[in-house]
């Protein structure tokens, strides 16, 4: 086995509504918010962090390929030519024949051109929204509020396939990359974050690039739209 070319993704994730990914609310002052957005220690920007989006993009891609159990749990299986396990890894006591993760996936940093543009429009990066619960039987409101990244925002991502040689010249990981842009598409489709069913989350992925890097070098290699990419919903 060894490692016959490395394909690397680049790009931006645009939020398209306010995105909430959450963060710690360990400390909050009076009149803060309980529900923060997860952000970068050092800078204080808001970020999306890889488990968020190579989570989403895995438990989307179960549901595509049909691999949701009736427990729910995360797909583990043992069978060597497994798109999901073979692209996002299992635990080392399955991993019979199946070789390592293919799929790295890097924290998306709030793009730094994005963000000087937003200071100098005096933009806030997050926004403060605000929810209620009705009481079914008294109709009284409970109102909370939840912090969102503002709409139109620009996250930097990078992806990281591996295409390992397992006695097929890498042939099967070279066909499944397929998986990788259609879990990207399915999340554009779905959401990203918390909140989606309320009107956040929604993304897209935008200005991508592909290159490899194989035994001749880094070579660059057009990327497929992912508006391209049909997804055949099962229904007339």
């Amino acid at each position: 086995m060894n490692i016959k070319k490395i394909v690397f993704v680049k790009g931006q994730i645009k939020a398209l509504t306010g995105l909430h990914i959450g963060g710690s609310s360990d400390i909050i002052e009076i009149g803060g918010n309980d529900n923060p957005v997860i952000k970068n220690p050092v800078t204080g920007d808001p970020y999306i962090p890889a488990s968020s989006l190579k989570g989403k993009m895995r438990m989307l891609l179960e549901w595509r390929l049909g691999k949701i159990g009736n427990d729910g749990k995360i797909h583990v299986c043992i069978e060597k030519d497994c798109p999901i396990c073979r692209i996002f890894g299992v635990p080392s006591n399955k991993n019979v024949g199946i070789g390592p993760s293919r799929l790295i996936v890097r924290d998306a940093e709030l793009n730094p051109e994005w963000k000087k543009k937003a200071e100098l429009k005096e933009t806030l990066l997050t926004e403060d929204k605000y929810e209620n619960w009705v009481n079914r039987l008294t109709a009284k409101a409970d109102p909370r509020q939840v912090e969102r990244v503002v709409p139109g925002a620009l996250f930097d991502f990078e992806l990281v396939y591996k295409v390992f040689d397992m006695g097929d010249g890498g042939k099967l990981d070279e066909d499944y990359f397929k998986y990788v842009l259609e879990a990207l598409k399915l999340v554009e489709v779905d959401y990203l974050g918390g909140l989606g069913s309320r009107g956040s989350g929604k993304v897209r992925f935008i200005n991508l690039k592909k290159s490899l890097y194989g035994e001749g070098g880094y070579t660059e290699i057009t990327l497929p739209n992912l508006a391209q990419i049909i997804i055949n919903s099962g229904t007339n």
